[in-house]
């Protein structure tokens, strides 16, 4: 996405905001009882409250995503759209990124929606994989928080005759899920990275297919979106289906 949709969605309610409070304090009062305010008036004065709704619930409640890479494969798809939890890591205020109310903080396993650091006006997802005061090691394929590999079960090569691709059922913070590693991808040199405070570290689930803070660095937590917690729809092209419809973790 390449407009951020919060700007707009406050623009709106303040223009119609606006029109709404003009016509309470003011123009009501100069009208005829029973006389209707005029079109150029009640059209804007009647959008108001619909749009304060959707900015509340938008910003604090719950909000919906389109993937639209494949850098969270296996466990998301290009085409799927998820729900975000707004209030999993404290209530923020929109566009501005601030905690105003404290509720929790993301840990290590969670899918966290997040806007990217060199370009805030785009949604990012990837995986929490390491929390303020961790050391991350990214070694042969493998991650390791605080000296500790995270745990890889191999369940599946493919094609199974002359593998290119490996599913691994990985854990990391007690969740588990499935990431996947492409075999022909060169083993990255051995790197690692302290945690700073108010900052996270995330990978993409497509280990070797995902630009993510092995690139371009830490999260800073007031770009900090919500956690991701379901599929509800999957469309890839014209035709929705709701057969991927689950909770993800």
């Amino acid at each position: 996405m390449d407009f951020d949709f919060a700007i707009v969605l406050v623009s709106l309610v303040a223009f119609t905001g606006l029109f709404y409070f003009l016509d309470l304090f003011y123009f009501s009062r100069h009208r005829s009882e029973g006389e209707p305010p005029p079109q150029w008036l009640e059209f804007p004065k009647s959008f108001f409250p619909v749009l304060v709704i959707v900015l509340v619930l938008r910003s604090f409640l719950i909000e919906p995503f389109k993937i639209p890479t494949g850098s969270m494969i296996p466990t998301l798809l290009v085409g799927d759209y998820i729900l975000v939890n707004k209030y999993a890591y404290g209530l923020r205020v929109p566009i501005l990124g601030t905690e105003i109310i404290p509720i929790g903080k993301p840990k290590t396993g969670d899918i966290m929606v997040f806007k990217y650091p060199e370009n805030p006006s785009i949604n990012y997802i990837k995986r929490v994989v390491g929390v303020p005061g961790d050391e991350i090691r990214y070694e042969n394929k493998t991650i390791y928080v605080n000296g500790v590999a995270a745990s890889q079960i191999l369940e599946a090569q493919l094609p199974p005759s002359q593998p290119q691709i490996k599913i691994y059922n990985e854990t990391l913070g007690g969740v588990e899920h499935d990431i996947m590693v492409t075999l022909d991808r060169p083993t990255e040199a051995p790197r690692t990275w302290i945690v700073p405070e108010d900052h996270y570290f995330v990978f993409g689930d497509n280990r070797d297919n995902s630009r993510d803070s092995r690139f371009w660095g830490f999260v800073p937590d007031q770009l900090v979106v919500g956690r991701a917690f379901a599929i509800w729809m999957h469309m890839p092209g014209w035709v929705p289906s709701f057969e991927r419809n689950k909770f993800v973790e």
